[in-house]
């Protein structure tokens, strides 16, 4: 049997103030496309398919025109929310779609979806367990008898109440951060990874389809996989490539696993120079100037209105930083010694001296020495 699996499509998402809407409008038609060629048994989207519990219409609007090209294609979906879905939200007329054959998983009860394939190849049954984002407090109170007191022990008590039969293929698509997953900075940081579960409580299951990373990785073993989202959302994913990942099960644990690379209507990219040199047509010309681009300028001064000069150039620039002495050694910059004997220069001088790693030039200590004459006379 052969499986897409999506997760963090985070539609409705900003990314540096743009709206990515657009950009995701593009991809899931890419996404859609890559289905239809795939034929495959099942869609697996690992949760986040908003970007927040609220979404907007424009939002909700593109999730329900993929599910309707999904049934059109009877090509049958399996997912559940993630931390930025409304799991109530998410799971509205979940009855009505059925027939459809469109699963969505409703709120954590204790009672985790379970879908039965059979007949479809020589291997015999195949189950694929649906389960939302669960935390601690949310299990506890479900089952007060067993001890929760990590994320690790409520996804362990999660997985034994679902009673998985081992003989069997079986998949579970859930949203955790497995610990040992490399994260982005895209992502939702609990404080001192409190959020970690151990992969070893996935172990009854063949293939575990994760979502809430958002680069992607297996952890453990090939088979407890992050997909990764289908665009970059943070310039911490600049050299990611992004992908859509197949699964092939044939007879339990043989699991093939490929991918299908993701082409965005605009990369996120870095550019790196001084401000010249990126202005420069030589070095822009041929190359994508309508990507999302972070400009880093090597030059030892800010260059005035830089970012609005460079949009010129660089329509959609999401971010300006400098790489220079005074970037690179940020200093602490106490109170100064010796204030009593001191010129006002002399201290203005030690104080952009630590502010920037360098010393004034000629030409602005002359500036400073002007001003001050202008202001105490």
């Amino acid at each position: 049997m052969k499986f897409i699996h999506l997760s963090d499509l985070h539609l409705g998402k900003r990314v540096n103030e743009f709206s990515m809407l657009e950009d995701q409008r593009y991809i899931v038609k890419e996404i859609l496309t890559i289905i239809s060629s795939e034929r495959p048994d099942g869609v697996l989207v690992a949760g986040d398919v908003y970007d927040r519990s609220v979404p907007s219409e424009e939002a909700m609007q593109l999730w329900d025109e993929f599910l309707i090209s999904l049934a059109e294609k009877k090509i049958p979906l399996y997912a559940i929310s993630g931390n930025h879905d409304s799991a109530v939200r998410f799971s509205d007329h979940s009855h009505l779609v059925e027939t459809a054959g469109i699963h969505l998983s409703p709120v954590y009860s204790g009672n985790t979806c379970k879908y039965t394939l059979e007949g479809s190849d020589e291997y015999g049954r195949l189950n694929i367990f649906l389960l939302p984002f669960i935390k601690p407090s949310t299990v506890r109170a479900l089952f007060p008898d067993d001890e929760i007191e990590t994320y690790t022990d409520a996804c362990r008590v999660a997985v034994e109440h679902m009673d998985v039969n081992e003989e069997e293929r079986n998949i579970l698509v859930a949203h955790q951060f497995v610990t040992g997953a490399l994260r982005c900075d895209s992502e939702e940081i609990v404080v001192g990874g409190l959020d970690n579960v151990d992969a070893s409580v996935f172990d009854v299951f063949d293939y575990v389809a994760l979502g809430h990373i958002h680069g992607k990785q297996s952890i453990g073993r090939e088979t407890v996989r992050y997909c990764g989202t289908p665009l970059k959302y943070s310039f911490s994913e600049k050299d990611h490539k992004k992908s859509v990942t197949v699964i092939e099960i044939a007879n339990k644990n043989e699991v093939k696993i490929s991918e299908i690379p993701l082409v965005p209507k605009h990369d996120l990219r870095q550019i790196k120079g001084k401000y010249d040199e990126l202005m420069l047509k030589k070095n822009y010309e041929g190359t994508a100037t309508d990507d999302y681009i972070h400009a880093v300028l090597t030059d030892e001064e800010d260059v005035i209105d830089a970012a609005a000069r460079l949009r010129v150039i660089y329509p959609n620039l999401m971010k300006l930083s400098y790489d220079n002495a005074r970037t690179r050694n940020r200093q602490e910059i106490d109170g100064a010694d010796d204030t009593d004997t001191k010129s006002p220069v002399e201290l203005f001088s030690e104080f952009y001296e630590k502010q920037n790693n360098q010393e004034m030039s000629a030409e602005q200590t002359a500036f400073v020495e002007d001003q001050i004459q202008r202001i105490w006379g």
